[in-house]
C-alpha cells in the first residue's frame, strides 16, 4: 500500500504535462524509490525495536557504594576497639599476674627470713641451754681408764652405740660417763653391759661404736668422769 506522500507524487506525476513523458517517468521512479524506503524502515523497526531506558527505584550505584563504605567504617572502627579493649584486658592480666609473682615472692623471702630467724634463735637457744648445763653440770674423776671397741650389731646386741661396758662394780648400769680422750674429743656413754675382761681388768671400758668408726689404734686410753 503506498503512503499519502506516495500518493501526492503520483497524482502530481498524473497531472502533469502529457507530453512531457520524461516528467512523469521520474515522478514515478520517486515515488517507488519512497515507497521502497519506507517499507524498509518499516522492517527494520520490525526486526529491531528500540529499547525503551527504563529506571528502578532505589538503585543508586553511588548511594549504594557510599552505604557500604559506611558500613566497612563503622565494621573496622568497630574490630579497632575490640582489639583496643583485648589488648587493655591482657595488659591488665599481665599487670595482676606480676603484682601477684611480686608478692607471692616477697612473701618467700619473708618466710625463709622467718625460718632462718627462727632457726637462728633455736640454735642459740640450745647453745645456751649446753652451756648452761655444762656450767651446773658436776662430775666426778675415776681417773685415766683404758677403752677398747665392740660393735653390737655384729654381737647380735640390741643395745646400740650409745652404751659401754664396764666393770659393775665399779660404774653400775645406769652411770653415765665422760670420756676424754688426748685429743680433746668428748664422749658421753651410759653403762648398759659388762664384759668377761672386766673381771680382771676394772680400769677398761669396752664402747659400743659400729666397726666403719672404731678408732684405727684399736685401743686407746682416756680420761674417765662420772656425770652427775
Amino acid at each position: 500500500m503506498a503512503s499519502n506522500h506516495s500518493q501526492k507524487v503520483e497524482a502530481i506525476a498524473d497531472h502533469a504535462d502529457a507530453d512531457n513523458d520524461s516528467s512523469h517517468v521520474n515522478a514515478k521512479s520517486i515515488v517507488l524509490s519512497n515507497e521502497a524506503k519506507v517499507e524498509q524502515a518499516n522492517a527494520h523497526s520490525l526486526i529491531n525495536p528500540k529499547k525503551e531506558i527504563t529506571f528502578t527505584v532505589g538503585t543508586n550505584d553511588i548511594a549504594e557504594a557510599a552505604h557500604q563504605i559506611a558500613d566497612q567504617k563503622a565494621a573496622a572502627a568497630k574490630a579497632a576497639e575490640e582489639q583496643a579493649a583485648a589488648e587493655q584486658a591482657a595488659a591488665e592480666q599481665a599487670a595482676a599476674e606480676q603484682v601477684a609473682a611480686e608478692k607471692a615472692q616477697q612473701e618467700a623471702q619473708q618466710a625463709a627470713q622467718n625460718a632462718a630467724a627462727a632457726s637462728a634463735a633455736s640454735a642459740a637457744s640450745a647453745s645456751s641451754s649446753a652451756a648452761t648445763t655444762a656450767s651446773t653440770e658436776t662430775t666426778t674423776n675415776k681417773g685415766t681408764f683404758k677403752l677398747s671397741f665392740y660393735d653390737p650389731s655384729v654381737l647380735g646386741s640390741g643395745l646400740g652405740y650409745g652404751g659401754v661396758a664396764a666393770n659393775l662394780s665399779v660404774f653400775p648400769k645406769g652411770t653415765r660417763l665422760k670420756i676424754t680422750l688426748s685429743d680433746g674429743t668428748v664422749w658421753y656413754r651410759t653403762v648398759n653391759d659388762t664384759g668377761s675382761f672386766a673381771a680382771g681388768n676394772p680400769n677398761q671400758l669396752d664402747v659400743a661404736m659400729p666397726n666403719s668408726q672404731i678408732p684405727s689404734a684399736g685401743v686407746l686410753t682416756a680420761t674417765v668422769e662420772v656425770v652427775g
